[in-house]
């Protein structure tokens, strides 16, 4: 492995994955000349009160749909295949142990959830495991997400300053256009029968509406089918 390379990690429940994912690593690919983008489906999401609608197995199917046509981008198993809560800090000691360094790797997330970065597992620690790259989102600024994190000025850099995958680890802020969509807004209007066809790529919603996710409706011969999953 070269140690210039440079790899982006993407993690998130994807349930499911949607252009807002899609969008914040195209942002973070170009801004930091990226090599690869890997999507990590997180296993059982420590911040998330409910456990995922979808099974494992449908999430990643759908993560590898949505990014079938980004050569440079891969789907990832290794928190699926791992028990217990899907913590950041350990994906990024098993990317280390892969033979990844921290200055090679950047993690990406939204402005929001950067903001709650002090409540992650083994905070402030975890930011010197990997770069972080936050990515303004719809409703959260970068400099919303920087006031709410005043403790951590020292680390912030642009994407265009110099020896940014050598040396320490840093917080990289990348100003970009995303689209305004969630998870939560794509199950809901599945449920109420409504297209999401302007949410996700055409493949994960044939997926979806494939297999009856998310209380997906599919008209099977002229009548209207609701899977009770």
């Amino acid at each position: 492995m070269s140690a210039h390379r440079r790899l982006g990690v993407l993690g998130g429940t994807f349930d499911p994955v949607h252009f807002g994912h899609l969008d914040a690593g195209d942002a973070a690919q170009s801004a930091l000349a990226l090599d690869e983008v890997r999507l990590i489906p997180a296993h059982d999401p420590p911040h998330r009160p409910v456990d995922p609608r979808a099974s494992a197995y449908h999430r990643f199917a759908l993560v590898s749909l949505a990014i079938a046509e980004r050569p440079s981008w891969r789907a990832s198993d290794v928190e699926l295949g791992r028990p217990g809560a899907s913590y950041s800090v350990d994906t990024l000691r098993a990317l280390h142990a892969d033979g990844w360094t921290a200055s090679q790797i950047f993690f990406i997330l939204g402005a929001d959830a950067f903001a709650e970065i002090a409540t992650w597992r083994q905070f402030p620690e975890v930011l010197d495991a990997s770069h972080f790259v936050v990515v303004a989102r719809p409703g959260m600024t970068l400099d919303e997400a920087v006031a709410r994190t005043p403790e951590l000025r020292a680390r912030m850099r642009q994407p265009g300053d110099a020896g940014a995958a050598s040396g320490e680890t840093g917080v990289f802020l990348v100003a970009a256009r995303t689209r305004n969509v969630s998870s939560t807004e794509i199950r809901t209007r599945l449920g109420a029968g409504l297209p999401i066809d302007d949410l996700v790529p055409t493949s994960v919603a044939r997926h979806i509406l494939a297999h009856q996710l998310y209380g997906a409706v599919d008209d099977l011969h002229g009548e209207k089918q609701r899977t009770h999953r």
